[in-house]
């Protein structure tokens, strides 16, 4: 049978495809803009006939009606990461949480502790051969897919057909849809003067020939706007964005000077424009690879000059990052922030560097601590923090001393508060 006539035999409605589910079934959906809408909107209008089914995802776009918590004995959703669309219902308890590092999801899932029955992804049209590409997120997706007991793909024109380890065959593939709305857009963040203060600082420590790993943000943008007239910058990052974009169109990303897969992009999902879903159709110079390949401290390590930008909400006097809680209260998850802060620790001449604003709510609260607000959860600990910026310097941290370490921290907090920490740092024998 030709790999058309499979398509077509294949083929199926959006209602008619969810026969593919059972009750009791764990769903694996791709992060961000890969989930699959005409799939998880008719998941949701039938979601009262299932029992017990999950649906699990990093950073859900959409709130689909699967997210109805009075119907969550039938469908429920689990976050991996928690975005707007899934935070108020993490904080409620209606969504349940599954903590790990990004690179170790699919290890996770091929050991069977996070299960997989089947998946649900959206997916660029079959080429000549019968493969279709997962460009928009490969992240933990191949290897759910390479455990389910059945594949349902939506296919859509609008998904680029990306190169590296992303595709699937049609023989992997239990149903089809189709689709043609417009892939979902996420914007840039907006950037203030606290954030191009940090950026600036953060730019400054980046050399020519310099591989970035860029997480998402208005502080980690902030730096991209100010390196477009660096030099022979490289790309080996969890997730593509227009800020990336810009750095290319500008030139200042040739990928030429990588020490590990020089002259290619590397990434694992995508999250922007859609210029940018345009700009990975087909690029010779971009490959979209599974998250335990891109993530992977000691692969992305092999980059010289690998340069790791993320973002916490607060950080404590020794260096322990909260990024991912408020407290006990859950805001996003750990995501890749460990996995790249130990790969740039491990990079030949890397640095690492944790973003944050020095207070928060109008500069009443300071986001540097004595201790950890008590519930937080802690998502890099001491022992791999490097670099922290905020908008009134730089501290580095490894190789310091406790008391050295407080010292760099009270120094770039908020000099409304630096009084109160320095007393606080004392009373914790720091000082």
């Amino acid at each position: 049978m030709s790999v058309q006539e499979l398509y077509r035999q294949k083929h199926l409605s959006p209602e008619d495809a969810i026969n593919q589910v059972k009750d009791g079934d764990f769903i694996v959906v791709p992060t961000g803009v890969g989930e699959p809408p005409a799939l998880l909107s008719a998941l949701s209008a039938q979601r009262r006939r299932f029992h017990d089914v999950k649906v699990a995802q990093i950073l859900p776009i959409r709130k689909f009606d699967y997210f109805d918590p009075s119907t969550a004995e039938h469908v429920r959703h689990v976050s991996f990461f928690f975005g707007a669309a899934s935070r108020a219902g993490g904080q409620a308890g209606d969504i349940d949480f599954i903590p790990s590092y990004f690179s170790e999801m699919p290890m996770l899932i091929e050991r069977g502790m996070i299960p997989s029955d089947v998946v649900f992804t959206l997916a660029s049209p079959m080429d000549e051969h019968g493969y279709f590409s997962l460009s928009l997120a490969a992240d933990y997706t191949m290897a759910a897919i390479a455990k389910a007991r059945a594949v349902v793909l939506e296919v859509n024109p609008n998904v680029p057909f990306a190169n590296g380890s992303c595709h699937i065959h049609i023989s992997q593939v239990a149903a089809l849809v189709e689709s043609n709305q417009a892939v979902t857009e996420v914007g840039l963040p907006v950037i203030g003067p606290v954030q191009e203060a940090i950026g600036k600082y953060v730019a400054d420590m980046i050399d020519d020939g310099s591989t970035l790993q860029i997480g998402y943000g208005g502080i980690p943008d902030a730096v991209v706007m100010q390196l477009t007239n660096k030099h022979d910058l490289g790309i080996h990052t969890e997730m593509i964005g227009d800020g990336i974009l810009t750095l290319v169109e500008s030139g200042a990303v040739t990928n030429r000077k990588k020490t590990f897969m020089p002259g290619k992009m590397i990434a694992t999902f995508a999250l922007g424009s859609k210029k940018l879903y345009q700009f990975i159709h087909r690029n010779p110079a971009l490959e979209m690879h599974p998250v335990d390949f891109t993530n992977d401290p000691y692969l992305a390590a092999k980059n010289d000059k690998l340069i790791a930008i993320n973002a916490t909400l607060q950080i404590d006097l020794l260096g322990q990052c909260g990024s991912e809680s408020l407290g006990p209260v859950p805001y996003s998850g750990t995501g890749g922030q460990v996995d790249f802060v130990r790969a740039a620790n491990r990079s030949r001449d890397g640095k690492a560097f944790i973003v944050l604003p020095a207070t928060a709510k109008d500069d009443s609260i300071t986001r540097i601590v004595p201790m950890l607000t008590p519930g937080t959860h802690v998502t890099t600990g001491k022992n791999d923090i490097n670099y922290v910026v905020t908008e009134f310097g730089v501290a580095q941290l490894r190789g310091k001393s406790a008391k050295q370490r407080a010292q760099e921290m009270i120094a770039i907090a908020h000099p409304d508060f630096r009084a109160e920490l320095t007393q606080e740092a004392r009373r914790l024998h720091l000082l």
